[in-house]
């Protein structure tokens, strides 16, 4: 009998082993569901809000009155929405290195200016032009950087953000370039930024909300002001 009830324990406490193993994965999996929900909700809520900077960088530059226009410098501009923390700056394709239009020596310049060595910076150069001479369609999209020949990430990041396949210029307008590209290409120094961005300009909207969630979207429009009864602009490029 005795040996029938030491059996008969150790049996009840092997149940409630397991029923605890059970139960802490279960409150375990409870809790990874609260926090992925919590994250989603936190990410669509900053979406939202860097859609929202988007939006209001475009009401500005759609103003009539000239003096509401942003100027197109990258300076951020301090904004809210609910209740997100705004960052909004505003850049003008006119001032970046066309890569369908410029003249690949000054690919060549550019990226060297990123890092690159002269040899290395003059193969790009040749892979570029190679590019487009082939009889292939014009670059249509940024990333197709990746492809030439010696391109590495930090050199692509870098020259990412200084070209552009919208401005149909074989320069960048200095009066729109940052002072690192004028400084890489040698363009004329100027003493400020123009306030006639152009048809094309880059957004960048960060939006950060009161837990510290940050959300950064870089949008790349087509103003189109003049038609009525249409969108006012038109998405060549979209990042999150």
């Amino acid at each position: 009998m005795k040996r029938q009830r030491g059996v008969a324990l150790l049996l009840v406490l092997w149940v409630l082993a397991l029923l605890s193993t059970l139960l802490a994965g279960l409150l375990g999996w409870v809790h990874l569901q609260n926090c992925q929900a919590l994250w989603q909700r936190q990410q669509t809520q900053s979406l939202l809000a860097a859609q929202a900077g988007i939006g209001m960088a475009v009401l500005a530059q759609l103003d009539r009155d000239p003096e509401r226009h942003w100027i197109a410098d990258g300076q951020a501009h301090e904004l809210r929405f609910d209740d997100a923390q705004l960052a909004v700056s505003l850049n003008s394709e006119k001032g970046k290195l066309d890569l369908n239009t410029a003249p690949a020596e000054a690919f060549a310049h550019l990226v060297m200016a990123c890092g690159a060595a002269p040899e290395l910076s003059q193969r790009m150069a040749q892979s570029l032009e190679q590019r487009r001479g082939s009889g292939r369609a014009p670059l249509r999209m940024i990333e197709e950087l990746r492809e030439l020949s010696g391109m590495t990430q930090p050199l692509y990041q870098c020259a990412a953000d200084n070209v552009t396949l919208w401005s149909g210029q074989t320069m960048p307008d200095a009066r729109m370039a940052s002072a690192w590209l004028r400084r890489a290409l040698s363009l004329p120094q100027v003493a400020g930024f123009t306030r006639d961005a152009g048809p094309v300009i880059t957004i960048s909207s960060q939006a950060t909300l009161p837990g510290g969630h940050t959300t950064t979207l870089s949008v790349t429009l087509l103003l189109n002001p003049s038609k009525e009864g249409t969108r006012p602009y038109r998405v060549l490029r979209w990042q999150e």
